[in-house]
């Protein structure tokens, strides 16, 4: 049946208004991986487009992956991959109907359900941010935890992006205030690189590569690490669940034996993940990706990889810190906390067939 053009639009309006406050996903930034990669290898089954927010960040490496291992095919399904940097964008496509599923962070199921769209974690490729605040080598003696952010220029992603809540999470744990310091939007990559260089931020939240060439080039230092479980731990209070696939509830519902064979790929890419090196993972995925030179690329990974679950399954109290973190500032979620249903934000039912099949 042909979709009505002004139900269409009329859908990815209303989207893009349930999504302004939540703005981009974590790191989402300029990339040069924009719109679809090559297809993977065609089999006779159901076809699935994914958005990613960003394939070529170390964050949602799982995605291209299991592209470049053939673990679609294996699985019997057909699956587009396309690249939006801006998270907001990538999830607007997805309540709009353009794709089937997104790579993002999971928060975006518990932001949605505050505004009473049902979408669900069906794989959690990760129990930590992956994300690192990086402070500029001239700012290093004058930030030392979030108690010293007063009065500085702390870059985000943008402005209501995970990043910015994570790092109004560690400014207000720490005893300052969010009107005491300035989130500037500078994305990630080189216009991060760029901002920190310049002056034009103090200090800022990003992932890998990035987190890489800033260091390579000993342009900042690291004040918070959240690329590790321990990590998390340390900074937020508990494991914080981020890059999952996340899918409409109700398609998943409709589409069950297609659900279970994205779930089975990358189910199967997490456990090859944690059976490879970073170098051999690194050898897998696109050359382009390693912008820093190979070696320093597969160090980017290695210092992500501890992020990454290895079966998919959601970590047990992970939804709880991301609720906490998220009901802290958010202005969809502060307050409603008793409402939100955090089992309706994920599921395990294919994960865990995965594991068994």
């Amino acid at each position: 049946m042909r979709r009505n053009p002004i139900g269409r639009t009329t859908a990815a309006a209303l989207a893009a208004v349930l999504l302004l406050p939540l703005a981009a996903c974590a790191n989402d930034a300029a990339s040069s991986h924009n719109g679809a990669a090559p297809a993977g290898r065609q089999v006779d089954g159901p076809k699935v487009k994914i958005m990613v927010g960003g394939l070529d960040k170390v964050i949602y490496l799982p995605a291209m992956l299991t592209q470049r291992l053939g673990f679609f095919a294996d699985a019997g399904v057909n699956v587009e991959l396309m690249s939006e940097p801006a998270g907001v964008n990538a999830t607007t496509a997805l309540l709009a109907g353009d794709v089937q599923g997104t790579v993002g962070f999971y928060d975006h199921t518990i932001d949605l359900q505050a505004k009473g769209k049902n979408v669900e974690s069906v794989v959690q490729f990760s129990q930590a941010p992956g994300e690192v605040e990086l402070v500029s080598t001239k700012q290093a003696e004058a930030i030392r935890s979030g108690a010293d952010f007063k009065g500085k220029k702390l870059g985000v992603t943008s402005v209501g992006s995970s990043t910015d809540f994570l790092t109004k999470y560690l400014a207000v744990k720490n005893g300052t205030a969010v009107a005491e310091f300035s989130p500037i939007a500078v994305g990630a990559g080189q216009t991060f690189i760029a901002a920190l260089q310049q002056g034009s931020i103090d200090a800022g939240m990003t992932t890998d590569p990035t987190v890489a060439t800033v260091l390579d080039k000993g342009l900042g230092k690291i004040l918070y690490d959240m690329r590790t479980p321990e990590g998390s731990r340390e900074a937020l209070g508990g494991l914080y669940p981020s890059s999952s696939l996340y899918m409409n509830t109700d398609w998943v519902e409709k589409n069950k034996d297609t659900t279970q064979k994205l779930a089975n790929a990358f189910v199967k890419t997490l456990k090859w993940m944690s059976t490879h090196t970073p170098a051999e993972i690194a050898e897998k995925m696109p050359a382009d990706y390693a912008q820093g030179g190979a070696e320093q690329y597969a160090a980017a990974i290695k210092a992500t990889l501890p992020m990454f679950t290895t079966d998919g399954v959601m970590p047990a109290d992970g939804p709880k810190t991301v609720l906490a973190v998220l009901a802290a500032f958010h202005p969809d979620v502060k307050g409603k906390e008793g409402s939100i249903d955090l089992a309706r934000t994920y599921t395990t039912e294919f994960v865990s067939k995965a594991a068994t099949g």
